[in-house]
């Protein structure tokens, strides 16, 4: 199932899609019009969520988050991110039902 969940920032859109199978995130994938540098860290961070248990997804981002410095990202937190997925999995609830 294709779960999609998008939170407006206070600079960006933020969208996440995840492909998800048993409860497990298969593919993840981040775009959205925000700034973030270095550049591939979307890369990495769409690579350290899949293969987890949704259920685990927001943890995932901030441990990944908490460990890298050398990230900039004007206008965006920590939290954006979390809620994009967030959003994404209250479709998967309610499509569970």
């Amino acid at each position: 199932m294709k779960l999609i969940g998008e939170h407006k920032a206070r600079k960006g859109l933020i969208r996440v899609e995840i492909d998800e199978e048993g409860g497990i995130a298969k593919k993840v994938i981040i775009t959205g019009d925000f700034f973030i540098y270095p550049e591939d860290i979307v890369q990495e961070l769409e690579n350290s969520l899949e293969g987890r248990n949704l259920s685990e997804l927001e943890n995932v981002v901030e441990s990944f988050f908490s460990v890298r410095h050398d990230i900039e990202m004007p206008y965006l937190n920590i939290e954006d991110f979390k809620i994009a997925i967030r959003k994404a999995l209250e479709a998967y609830k309610w499509e569970e039902k």
